[in-house]
């Protein structure tokens, strides 16, 4: 039987082999390709339609938010965004009083439907938007007041 003391021997020789071979990556990448830091910065809704490109969003029935009113843990909070507008190219999810403000961004094709639930994490009680970027340069938004009774980053 192979002992652990064993193993991590031998894993390390393997290691050192795939290194000598330059088989082993330099340095791991933290960023995907097309990362907007900027974007993910942003503090408040100008800034965030800035950084991504698009004009200043107006309220709209046709998009639509879902979410609990209370959520009695910040750190997942359930929340959902959806439209059946044709032509809609992102959609994001803000969570106004977040250090940052963007908490998740969806591309849309012809092939999605536009229809994105995720689990988000909040400090406090605050205003989420689901905001529809669509492929004419509108944005168009939803908002839902969500109350957090233990704030989820840190708190």
């Amino acid at each position: 039987m192979t002992t652990r003391r064993q193993m991590l021997a031998r894993s390390t020789q393997v290691a050192a082999m795939l290194a000598t071979l330059g088989l082993l990556p330099e340095l791991a990448q933290a960023q995907a390709a097309g990362f907007n830091v900027a974007a993910f910065d942003a503090k408040n809704m100008a800034d965030l339609m800035k950084a991504l490109g698009g004009s200043a969003p107006t309220e709209s029935k046709d998009v639509t938010i879902t979410g609990p009113d209370i959520a009695e843990n910040g750190a997942v909070v359930p929340v959902g965004a959806s439209t059946a507008l044709p032509g809609v190219k992102r959609i994001l999810l803000l969570v106004e009083k977040n250090p940052s403000m963007l908490s998740a961004m969806f591309d849309v094709t012809d092939a999605v439907d536009a229809n994105f639930s995720t689990r988000v994490k909040m400090g406090q009680s605050s205003n989420v938007f689901a905001v529809a970027m669509m492929a004419d340069g509108r944005s168009l938004y939803a908002s839902k007041e969500i109350k957090v009774t233990l704030g989820g980053c840190g708190g």
